[in-house]
């Protein structure tokens, strides 16, 4: 057996053995429903800071984010300003869901909107959205996890062993110790997590002889058509640019972009999807957790869009861009290459870049291998973990606790607390082994589909206007555009013998862009033609609580104007229809480091700029705005026994 594999057992027993002790510490200190579901109210600091970025930023980040880099070059590079844009719906959200939760004893996110709006249907959505997007979200880490091992190993460990044998320990643990055991298990992923991305972001730039070679590289590149996307219709190398603001294409199963696909709009829209994350039903239990929001500012400013933001663009930009001057793609090689050191990967195997940038380092460090093997399974584990946790929750409280048992102990809820968590684990690898192309087409839809919630969180936390029925017609309207922009959706209308026209992500709109849209007008329809005095006054007593508690001082309201031109400058500019100005202002792809006004493609710099912005934005929102700060005036609960009303 070659040392890499062996070191790669031993730190995956150490990480294991870490699981566990919290597993059975989380088990032994979760006395009530409350303490396993949410953690009894209690999370520390820097638990959750550490906890909710790992949840937030999981082996996507790790293993598929730098890899797509690599296939479309700088353009997908706008996707890593989902270190702020995720965190972003953080600070809309989460304070003013922690206060609904402190005050009316809520432990799950149906609980809140079912009595927000005086019906069970949206409770019902909720765990519908959950479970859409739990399991195959989960069955997309598992499946990377044991595709990680198979590659590590030398194909010693198959590819569905090695995900079966990984999730059982995330299983024993997060059945056990509930959401406390999941916290502290992502404290150590989140640290585990950004040092393997550094690691790997220094192996590519030692490979690729530092910056100064790699830019090198790049300037010549930029005077090329070389790529697999060639040149955008302004005739440069789509690696280096986007390819417009918007393309009428019919879909991107029916005519291809010209120039790639990740126009201004898909930018802003995929933006959009991936903000479906801290928007998802688990973080609305993450941010019920908490003792106060304390927490929730440094988690978004400084963990998320500044921490993750700088990793993002300095380290996964070299590991995916590097790629292709390091043999991965032997046409740019050719004309810009640095050294042969990866496969060729064009053959859309760019999930597996990873794996083959740390089986760099096995001959001189196979320790270092497995160290890293260890931080790649812990970020795949670390959103997987959390959403079987909060999911395992909401199918007990909002349906066995609703509608079987009112009266559930709380020995009985942890109990079907595990057993929904082992069906929800069971389901993921079950579609995982058996069906990816299944797991392919549902792992589209999860974060499209979390988005989905942002008129019905809107309305509980923001806009009393929205009523019951706009709300829970709205999400159903959103699921379904959703469905039917996306490859699922194209799936279901072929086996009917349907051919839908517009193909995938129509003209380069994500399709949680097109949910949101159908989700807006349903919603504002529907809600204008159902207001009643009661509806509005039941609705009033939330929105009067949470005025009295969290609105600015007087001195501040000045400036709200300034935080709406701000926030829609940024988001315009930074991840939306004006990036294009990004191609060519501190000089033109094909100029070279010359021209460049910072020594780097004008792109990069954009994108570097503007996550400065973007930093600076989020903390003018979450602590100048106080959006993410504690109240000023203590929430009193109304009930003693929290977590069980």
């Amino acid at each position: 057996m070659e040392a890499k594999v062996v070191w790669l057992f031993v730190f995956v027993a150490l990480y294991w053995a870490y699981c566990i002790f919290w597993g059975v510490r989380g088990a032994l200190t979760a006395k009530t429903a409350s303490d396993y579901f949410i953690a009894g109210r209690q999370l520390s600091i820097w638990v959750f800071v550490l906890a909710a970025t790992a949840t937030s930023f999981s082996g996507w980040t790790f293993m598929g984010h730098p890899g797509l880099i690599y296939r479309d070059g700088f353009q997908y590079a706008y996707a890593s300003f989902y270190a702020i844009t995720i965190p972003f719906t953080g600070v809309i959200f989460l304070k003013r869901q922690w206060m609904l939760g402190k005050r009316f004893g809520y432990v799950t996110p149906g609980e809140m909107l079912s009595d927000y709006f005086q019906g069970d249907m949206i409770r019902i959505l909720v765990v519908v959205v959950a479970l859409l997007f739990s399991i195959p979200y989960l069955g997309v880490q598992l499946g990377a996890s044991g595709f990680l091992f198979n590659v590590l190993t030398d194909d010693l460990i198959s590819r569905s062993m090695g995900m079966w044998v990984l999730s059982a320990v995330v299983l024993i643990y997060v059945a056990s110790g509930g959401l406390r055991a999941v916290a502290y298990v992502d404290t150590l992923q989140c640290i585990l997590l950004a040092f393997g991305i550094i690691s790997i972001g220094f192996i590519a730039y030692t490979h690729l002889g530092g910056w100064g070679s790699f830019n090198d590289a790049m300037a010549v590149l930029g005077k090329t058509d070389i790529g697999k996307w060639g040149t955008t219709a302004a005739g440069h190398n789509a690696y280096l640019a986007i390819p417009g603001v918007i393309q009428f294409t019919a879909g991107l199963g029916v005519e291809t972009p010209v120039g790639g696909l990740w126009t201004g709009i898909m930018v802003l829209t995929y933006m959009f999807a991936l903000m479906g994350i801290q928007s998802a039903p688990a973080f609305s239990m993450w941010s019920f957790s908490n003792t106060d929001p304390t927490p929730f500012a440094p988690q978004q400013v400084w963990a998320s869009a500044f921490g993750i933001g700088l990793i993002l663009f300095f380290f996964t930009a070299a590991q995916g861009m590097g790629a292709h001057f390091l043999g991965a793609t032997p046409s740019v090689g050719e004309a810009a290459g640095i050294a042969a050191v990866l496969p060729d990967l064009t053959a859309n195997a760019q999930g597996g870049l990873i794996p083959h940038y740390i089986n760099l380092v096995g001959d001189a460090a196979p320790w270092f291998v497995g160290l890293l093997a260890v931080c790649a399974l812990a970020a795949m584990q670390s959103t997987g973990a959390a959403y079987m946790s909060t999911a395992g929750g909401m199918l007990t409280r909002d349906l066995y606790k609703r509608y079987i048992n009112p009266t559930a102990s709380h020995t009985t809820q942890k109990l079907f607390g595990r057993i929904g968590v082992a069906f929800i684990v069971i389901s993921a690898l079950l579609v995982a082994t058996y069906s990816q192309d299944a797991l392919v087409l549902l792992g589209g839809l999860a974060v499209a589909f979390g988005f989905q919630m942002w008129p019905s969180l809107a309305a509980v936390c923001w806009i009393p206007w929205i009523t019951r029925q706009g709300a829970s017609w709205g999400l159903v309207a959103g699921l379904l555009a959703v469905i039917f922009t996306e490859q699922f959706g194209m799936a279901i209308a072929g086996s009917l013998g349907i051919d839908l026209p517009w193909g995938r992500w129509p003209w380069t709109i994500h399709s949680a862009g097109w949910g949101i849209i159908f989700n807006l007008a349903v919603c504002i329809v529907v809600s204008a033609r159902t207001q009643t005095d009661s509806g509005r006054t039941h609705r009033m007593t939330y929105h009067n609580f949470l005025r009295e508690h969290a609105s600015l001082p007087a001195n501040k309201k000045s400036l709200v104007p300034v935080a709406w031109i701000v926030t829609i400058a940024w988001l315009f500019f930074g991840i939306g229809p004006g990036a294009v100005i990004g191609n060519t202002i501190f000089g033109a792809p094909n100029e070279g480091p010359e021209g460049w006004t910072f020594g780097i493609p004008s792109i990069w710099a954009w994108q570097i700029l503007f996550w400065i912005f973007g930093v600076a934005m989020m903390w003018f929102l979450a602590y100048k705005m106080e959006l993410s700060t504690k109240p000023r005036t203590k929430i009193e609960p109304l009930t003693d026994d929290i977590g069980d009303k």
